[in-house]
């Protein structure tokens, strides 16, 4: 048996990505609490079990076709939206919202490609069951490769509820 999904060599070099493309957003880590000489996977099991909600979709253009893929959503992510990661990485990131809330959705990932990072989002989303809920505060941010390509987009938040 192979490691978990998430611990797999792709999987620690998206979890990489998103930290560090984080911390250029942002200016500050996504994840605290392992020292600077911490591995991949280190790294990795860390953003798994953070508290956080934690997804990232690939570079696909939004308008076209199904738009971008998952490629990461950590277990606070997978709980929301009540799937196992097989079932979410991989599926359109654009089902993580119901088609009436997909419009503003598309917007605000756009604003957040133009200015590499954006704080405060707002949006209604839905789970694997069609339970809505709104998040709040959100961070949207560009995943780029060690060579400095815009490689997709992620977004963490921790604020929340049921609709």
């Amino acid at each position: 048996m192979g490691p978990e999904p998430w611990l797999t060599g792709d999987a620690q070099a998206v979890a990489s990505r998103l930290i560090s493309s984080y911390q250029t957003g942002f200016g500050q880590p996504l994840v605290t609490g392992l020292a600077g000489d911490a591995n991949g996977e280190q790294w990795a099991k860390e953003l798994f079990a953070a508290p956080i909600v934690v997804l990232a979709h690939d570079g696909s253009p939004l308008d076209q076709g199904d738009g971008p893929r998952l490629i990461y959503a950590n277990r606070a992510a997978l709980n929301l939206w009540d799937r196992r990661w097989g079932e979410m990485v991989g599926m359109p990131s654009q089902l993580t919202a119901e088609p009436s809330e997909r419009a503003s959705r598309q917007t605000a990932l756009t604003a957040a490609q133009q200015e590499t990072s954006f704080k405060g989002y707002r949006g209604i989303r839905i789970n694997r069951h069609g339970r809505r809920f709104q998040i709040n505060n959100a961070r949207l941010w560009t995943l780029v490769e060690p060579a400095g390509q815009a490689c997709g987009q992620a977004a963490c938040f921790s604020s929340w509820w049921w609709l």
